[in-house]
């Protein structure tokens, strides 16, 4: 805390009233954000007294703080919410870095979809889940959609698609359908969903012995594959209530400064298991499971109830999630909490001293780099540049902050006609650093060049140009072309042990700048590809164009394909040309 009295004097003035804090570090930015019923006793705590090692390096970082006073606790945990999603603070637990889960959806419109989704915020729709994840969901959807003819277009064509002559639809696009159909549709759908699989089992088995006595052995076999697929679709759904509610159960536990949250779903019988977190903790234990569960809900429906153990207070959840929250004394459901917080502490054991050695080795390794440049480094920016014979030339940054990827810093440049490789290392970061002065921005502690001395050269001629004192380094690799040691910005070798932790990240931020540079060069070559063969092609426009896509994958896969093929996305004039223009054939099938 280099700022310890400018600290003092704004504890001495706040209010004994309900908020929000806001913690800086030097630079100025929020990297914890709490709640509290009074803002004078529970910001004083953290610059007073002994804390464990975790807090006190949070405390170490904090430069300076904000805070906001609410009308109420309640109001302070609402806004702690929406101020950690906006801010991302590295120092609070955050719901899976804002996962979600897969859910069904199933839309109210006069032709329903059923589709997978992971964004629950549409009210005109039905939601199913959540699924333990997106394969059971996919599979689901697939099973559903075979049973039930539902609408599959997002818009409706102007005539029927291949899935009316599959069965698999009524085709809303040309007929007129009995809005009851659809509804009946829906309520078995429901009634799937909940586990209640009996009629439809016996109707299929009636269709199939039906089909089997007529010699209809293909569509008995259809039958039998459909029963097949609904035993393996819910195999796993036992039903352990029999009011077959929709009800969540929510358990952590708390060791060695580290919490694990647990979550149980229970949808319709069905006993879905999940180890949600398991983070540092920076505060206290009951703030941050009441955080993690109302950031769960702000992204998730809330079931019918909500199990939590008895021992903890639900006062504030009671206030800001609108369903029945429940703290079982006996029972069936006192065995799930049960069986809930015994996961969390089976999960917290398995995974905690995983969690602690990438912890350590990361600190570690920020320690040795801070160590071999002799000065404290925690913002690294590191470029990579990518180019095929100086076609499609762009750029990658990537952004690691004490040891982690912070990839909502990740930059990409598309850069200018290509001259050399230094040239384009100049161009990148002329562009981010004179941006970052123009904009008053965060500048790094260091800045890292994926290349040896020439390209330190390069990058050294543009900071200096702009009067930037950048700490700066290279990256020099192998005979493997894999990383070595490190390079300062007077062309000396710093040797990074291969059995140091630094040598690992090094290699980790290499590797991940690589991918994020070749990753978009490829999407700029596909996407210029794809342009320049079918722009070039009358009669194909944007439509056409994804069709063709979709049905061949690649432009490999087009360039095989015969003008009959080609036809059967394409009208067979269109076709024709555009087979022309991929051998580079007149419309004789002369050489052009």
């Amino acid at each position: 805390m280099a700022n310890m009295a400018k600290i003092q004097d704004k504890l001495a003035i706040l209010p004994a009233l309900p908020g929000c804090y806001l913690m800086k570090n030097k630079d100025g930015d929020i990297i914890y954000v709490g709640k509290a019923k009074k803002l004078k006793n529970r910001v004083r705590q953290y610059f007073v007294g002994a804390h464990d090692f975790k807090t006190t390096r949070l405390v170490s970082n904090i430069d300076d703080f904000e805070y906001i006073v609410t009308g109420s606790e309640k109001e302070a945990l609402l806004l702690e919410i929406n101020l950690i999603k906006k801010h991302t603070p590295p120092y609070n637990i955050m719901f899976m870095d804002d996962k979600t889960y897969p859910y069904l959806k199933l839309t109210k419109e006069k032709a329903p979809v059923l589709k997978v989704v992971r964004n629950t915020k549409d009210k005109k729709a039905e939601y199913f889940g959540p699924f333990p994840d997106s394969g059971a969901a996919w599979e689901t959807v697939k099973l559903l959609n075979q049973l039930y003819p539902l609408r599959k277009c997002k818009r409706l064509p102007k005539k029927e698609c291949l899935y009316f002559h599959m069965g698999q639809c009524l085709a809303p696009c040309v007929n007129e359908i009995d809005p009851k159909t659809y509804q009946d549709m829906a309520a078995n759908i429901r009634k799937f969903l909940k586990g209640d699989v009996r009629d439809i089992l016996d109707t299929l088995q009636k269709e199939m012995e039906e089909a089997s006595e007529n010699l209809l052995f293909e569509k008995a076999q259809e039958k039998l594959d459909l029963i097949h697929a609904i035993h393996h679709v819910t195999a796993k759904q036992q039903i352990d209530f029999k009011d077959r509610k929709d009800r969540d159960v929510f358990g952590y536990y708390v060791d060695k400064g580290y919490i694990s949250i647990q979550g149980f779903f229970v949808r319709g019988g069905k006993l879905l298991e999940r180890t949600l977190s398991i983070e540092p903790l920076y505060e206290r234990e009951e703030d941050a499971f009441v955080s993690f569960v109302a950031q769960y809900y702000s992204a998730n429906p809330l079931p019918q109830e909500i199990l939590i153990p008895k021992e903890y207070d639900i006062t504030q959840l009671e206030e800001i999630l609108d369903t029945k929250i429940l703290q079982p004394v006996r029972g069936d459901k006192l065995k799930l909490v049960e069986m809930v917080l015994a996961n969390a502490k089976n999960a917290h054991e398995q995974k905690f001293e995983l969690v602690e050695r990438k912890e350590s080795r990361k600190e570690e390794a920020m320690a040795q780099l801070s160590n071999l440049l002799q000065k404290e480094i925690h913002r690294i920016e590191i470029f990579d540049n990518s180019h095929i014979s100086g076609s499609f030339n762009v750029s990658g940054m990537v952004v690691f902050v004490d040891g982690e990827a912070s990839k909502k810093d990740y930059r990409l440049y598309k850069l200018g006609e290509y001259v050399s490789d230094l040239d384009s290392m100049k161009e990148v970061v002329y562009r981010r650093y004179f941006r970052l002065l123009k904009e008053r921005g965060r500048f790094p502690d260091l800045l890292i060049v994926d290349g040896g001395y020439l390209q330190i050269e390069a990058a050294k001629e543009i900071l200096d140009a702009l009067d930037i004192p950048l700490t700066l380094c290279g990256l020099v690799k192998d005979d493997n072309h894999r990383t070595s040691n490190l390079m300062d910005r007077n062309g000396k070798i710093i040797p990074v042990p291969r059995d140091f932790s630094l040598f690992f990240l090094l290699t980790q931020m290499q590797d991940e700048v690589h991918r994020f540079a070749i990753s978009y060069h490829r999407r700029v070559r596909n996407k210029a590809m794809t342009k320049s063969i079918l722009d070039e092609v009358e009669g194909i426009g944007e439509v056409r164009k994804k069709e063709i896509w979709k049905h061949f994958k690649s432009l490999k896969r087009l360039k095989e394909a015969s003008v009959e093929e080609i036809a059967q996305v394409i009208p067979e004039k269109t076709a024709i040309t555009l087979y022309n223009v991929l051998h580079n054939t007149d419309q004789n099938g002369n050489e052009a």
